[in-house]
Formats: structure tokens, C-alpha cells, sequence
């Protein structure tokens, strides 16, 4: 069974940093590729950035290029988030995702809208306020 647990969201003032993990259970983990996305109250589920973990490629949203930075612990079995100037923008909830590697969604056309889609497995999802 795939389970996925998100940690490290929180409160924080605009500029500010935040890093996310994702850790991986139940996995081989160069066997999937991992996703975060985020959810505002109201609005729709937006893809942030992807990384595979069989191919090595990484993708990003356009709204946080510059700004996040997804990295791979692989001893830990955890991908990470690192997002840097913050702003109430970027306030949702963060959800990590998983699915086959040699699927690969990372590539889904528009990933930041549909990247979504693409997803079987979903962790619980961890809150970020940034504060103005």
C-alpha cells in the first residue's frame, strides 16, 4: 500500500521560506515520480512542481519558478519542497502525490492545471498561511 505523509507547512510572513517533505511508504521509490500541488479555498487544484525519480526530470509551475526548488533524499525515502519569497499568494494547502515513474506524469501537457489528473496516490496534505 502507497502512503504518502506530508510535514513542514505552517505560518509564515510574506518573504519568508517554508520546506515541505514528502514521505514515501510502501514504495520503491525510483519506481514513481512525486508531485506537489496546492489548493486555495475556492479555487481549483494547481500543480507546483514534479520530479522523477526513475528519469530525473523536474518540473515546475510558472507561478513558482525561481522561487521552489523540489529535491530527493533517497536514504529517507522523502522528496522535498524548498519555497522561498513567500507571499499570500502561495497560502493553500500543499498536497504531495505519487504515481508510476515510466507513466510519466510529469510530462502531462499544462501541468499546473491538469497535472492533477495524473495522480493514483495522494498524501493528507499540510496547511501554508503566509501572512502579509
Amino acid at each position: 500500500e502507497v502512503q504518502l505523509v506530508e510535514s513542514g507547512g505552517g505560518l509564515v510572513q510574506a518573504g519568508g521560506s517554508l520546506r515541505l517533505s514528502c514521505k514515501a511508504a510502501g514504495v520503491t521509490f525510483d519506481d514513481y515520480a512525486i508531485g506537489w500541488f496546492r489548493q486555495a479555498p475556492g479555487k481549483e487544484r494547481e500543480g507546483v512542481s514534479c520530479i522523477n525519480l526513475r528519469y530525473y526530470n523536474t518540473v515546475y509551475g510558472h507561478s513558482v519558478i525561481g522561487r521552489f526548488t523540489v529535491s530527493r533524499d533517497n536514504a529517507k525515502n522523502t522528496v522535498y519542497l524548498q519555497m522561498n519569497s513567500l507571499g499570500p499568494e502561495d497560502t493553500a494547502v500543499y498536497f504531495c502525490a505519487a504515481d508510476l515513474a515510466v507513466r510519466t506524469p510529469c510530462r502531462r501537457a499544462d501541468f499546473p492545471k491538469y497535472g492533477h489528473e495524473e495522480f493514483e496516490f495522494w498524501g493528507q496534505g499540510t496547511p501554508v498561511t503566509v501572512s502579509s
